[in-house]
């Protein structure tokens, strides 16, 4: 039962280290599947292959190799040299993603709580400073409350959205994009997350090591993340092409279904661009403090007031416009995670309850 217990840890972080700002609020699922109409079904359903196959993969190496950083998985990957200079871009993109994060929680206070834009932004950089100060542990506890509870209210919005009168729209909806760009935008999606999560998922493949938790882990969190995608689909889908408008759109279709669920999804939003927030920062703070010999604390301190300069452009441009772009980067790192054959096999093992 431990094992299961540290296995659904591992799902609930792996869930809520990609499922962050751009996931929770509807907008990434709207930029990568949405927006292709009756494709976006079979492009989540490969993306979620990808998530499972790779998400484990790149937690077993580190446990074998033990990895403490992404920068030590670049290195497994692209060699020494190449793999420094992999890890500085990361280290740039990490810092745009951060400020999508921050940009995202500042929304959710303007559009949804009417408390402004920069309040949104101070409190959930106090609240990160805070947390972060318990390391690793703190980030699996909090995953393993909020994601569950996501996960119950994502189904809530499902069921509206099934018993509404456009509930077949993510079967019959048109897009103008090419199947070429359909078909790309998984990869993207995908490449771009995973290689975001090494932030995470490289320390906490080291830390537990145990390979049978590891896979187990992955299976479930890689599951977890694609029907979280499909959920969020099918509701943006039976409510386009008006939820459109929206900065964050699932908090505009959690209004239509009553005040309760409204209120409670968006703090769920909330929680859900804290909890990534949160891991993504400790992932890069333990990077660049193997660069630059500083008290974790004041990097942390140092990178949320790059995030919080950096946010002032607004949610939805940071998303629409950096997404992609990094996803596009990440390409090169994904192919040579699924070609990369080091693993060093190992003697089969019979998971214990």
């Amino acid at each position: 039962m431990k094992r299961w217990g540290l296995s659904l840890q591992v799902a609930f972080t792996f869930i809520g280290t990609v499922v962050g700002a751009g996931f929770a609020t509807g907008r990434e699922v709207m930029q990568f599947f949405t927006r292709f109409g009756h494709w976006g079904a079979p492009m989540i359903l490969a993306s979620t292959v990808l998530f499972i196959w790779l998400g484990s993969k790149m937690m077993q190496i580190a446990a074998e190799i033990k990895a403490k950083s992404y920068e030590d998985m670049n290195k497994h990957l692209f060699g020494d040299r190449a793999g420094q200079w992999v890890s500085h871009l990361m280290l740039i993109i990490m810092m745009g993603v951060n400020s999508v994060m921050l940009a995202g929680a500042g929304s959710v206070f303007s559009e949804h709580l009417n408390l402004g834009y920069q309040t949104g932004l101070l409190v959930t950089m106090f609240a990160c400073f805070f947390l972060l100060r318990k390391g690793m542990s703190a980030i699996l506890t909090i995953n393993s409350i909020v994601v569950p509870l996501m996960l119950i209210f994502t189904t809530t919005l499902v069921i509206h959205a099934l018993n509404g009168p456009s509930s077949d729209r993510w079967l019959t909806l048109t897009t103008d994009h090419s199947p070429w760009a359909a078909w790309m935008s998984p990869l993207l999606y995908a490449a771009f997350n995973l290689s975001m999560a090494q932030a995470v998922l490289v320390p906490l493949g080291h830390s537990i090591s145990d390979p049978v938790v590891l896979r187990r882990g992955a299976w479930l969190g890689g599951i977890g993340i694609g029907a979280m995608l499909l959920a969020g689909h099918l509701t943006l889908s039976s409510r386009m092409p008006g939820v459109l408008q929206y900065d964050i759109p699932m908090g505009g279709i959690a209004r239509e279904v009553g005040p309760w669920i409204h209120w409670i999804f968006v703090l769920l939003i909330f929680l859900e661009i804290f909890t990534t927030l949160v891991a993504d920062i400790y992932g890069l703070t333990l990077q660049m403090q193997e660069r630059i010999r500083v008290d974790k604390m004041w990097l942390t301190l140092a990178v949320l007031l790059i995030c919080y300069a950096a946010g002032q452009f607004g949610f939805g441009t940071l998303l629409t416009t950096l997404y992609p772009m990094f996803g596009m980067l990440s390409l090169g790192w994904l192919l040579l995670m699924g070609k990369d054959n080091r693993l060093r096999p190992r003697p089969p093992s019979t998971p214990s309850s």
